[in-house]
This record gives C-alpha cells, structure tokens and sequence, in this order.
C-alpha cells in the first residue's frame, strides 16, 4: 500500500466516526438526563478545582461558572461526537476536474491537551482533485470537527488531511496550520508573538516536489 497516499483504515469507522477516544460513542448516544449528569459531574469538579484555588464558590461572579465551564467543555469538545458522514452531508459531486483545489485561511479554535489551553490559527487546505469535488464549506468543517477536540497541532494537521484523503480519494492533499498556544504565551517560556507552523502532504504533494511547491506558493496567495 502507497502510505503516501491511503491514510490507515484504523483510524475511520464504518459509522463515520474519526479517531473516536474512549467515550466517544456513550458521549454521542447519551439521552437528555445522561448528558446532563455528565454537565453536573463536570460542574462538581470545576467547582472543587476553584475551591483549590483559593476562591469563594459561592460569591456571585462564580456562582454560576462551574456550569458555564461544563457547557464550554463541551461545546469546545463537540468534534468527539461528529462523523465524516455528518460533516460532509454527502457534499461529494463528480467533476471533470483534476486541477489544484484550496482553501486558505481557515479560522481554527483548539485546545491543547497537555495543558487544555486555547490553540488558535489558520489552515490552509488543499487538494488535486480526481474526477470528484467536495463543496468547499466541507473543507472549514473538516478542520472544525477535528480542532474541536483536546488536541496537539501536529495531530489535528494530519488528522485533516487524512480523512480529506479518505472521502475524496483524491491524487493529493495538502494541509498546512500557522498557530499561536496560550501554553506557550500566557505560561511556560511566555513570548507572545510566537507562531508554530505544521504541515501534512499526501500522495502528489508528498510526492511531487513541484507540486508541493505551488501549493506552498499558491497558500500564501502569491
């Protein structure tokens, strides 16, 4: 198997579901009652936590906070309960096409999991398509799915460019992520301005030299 090209079936489900964790699927079939035992479960530890931080729980500033938090977690972590199937809604069209797609300048929100922080930036996305399209929203919901999870950015750029790589089946992929981590800026070594850079290229764009260098020029918007 060209591993530039097919990403590993082990990482997709037959239900959709991309690189689920452990309680991704009681998580996305809970009923009402359950998910809110899950916000009150979340809810008690926020407020422990605060209490070990020094801070009166019941002062009226963070008296409602330890819910708000539990809501925010899991809105910042709804990516776990979203499929491909879902995401992409069948936004597949056949085309005479087999020219260079992307995207640039995709707004990405993540959290860090080593420190569960925000990671903020932009992605560009690309592809060569192969006779197939995907409506150009789907790309922004790809990157959406996947950052709305704990994550790390080297992960969260090849996890885009694999499923891209997975629905489309298209000669090439190309992702690539400029961000700033709040782990770096507001603790840790402290320098604000920092950016990381990642980058992911499958099939024609690993391959292919010049092509991955158009795509790099052409993400710049030269």
């Amino acid at each position: 198997m060209d591993m530039s090209r097919q990403p590993s079936s082990e990482s997709f489900n037959a239900d959709g579901l991309a690189w689920p964790v452990v309680g991704t699927r009681v998580r996305k079939a809970e009923s009402e009652e359950e998910r809110q035992k899950r916000l009150d479960n979340i809810a008690g530890a926020v407020k422990v936590i605060l209490e070990n931080l020094g801070e009166d729980v019941d002062r009226e500033g963070l008296l409602k906070t330890p819910m708000r938090y539990a809501k925010a977690l899991m809105f910042f972590t709804q990516g776990y309960e979203q499929s491909l199937h879902s995401v992409t809604n069948n936004a597949l069209f056949t085309e005479e096409h087999d020219e260079m797609v992307i995207v640039r300048n995709i707004d990405v929100f993540s959290m860090c999991e080593h420190h569960m922080v925000p990671i903020v930036g932009k992605m560009t996305i690309g592809y060569i398509a192969n006779n197939k399209v995907i409506g150009l929203s789907k790309l922004a919901r790809l990157a959406e799915m996947f950052s709305r999870r704990l994550q790390n950015q080297e992960r969260l750029t090849k996890q885009v460019a694999s499923a891209l790589m997975e629905i489309l089946q298209p000669q090439g992929v190309a992702v690539t992520m400029d961000a700033a981590h709040m782990c770096m800026v507001m603790r840790g070594v402290q320098k604000p301005g920092t950016s990381t850079v990642t980058s992911c290229m499958l099939g024609e764009f690993r391959n292919n030299q010049k092509t991955r260098e158009e795509f790099l020029q052409l993400s710049k918007g030269h």
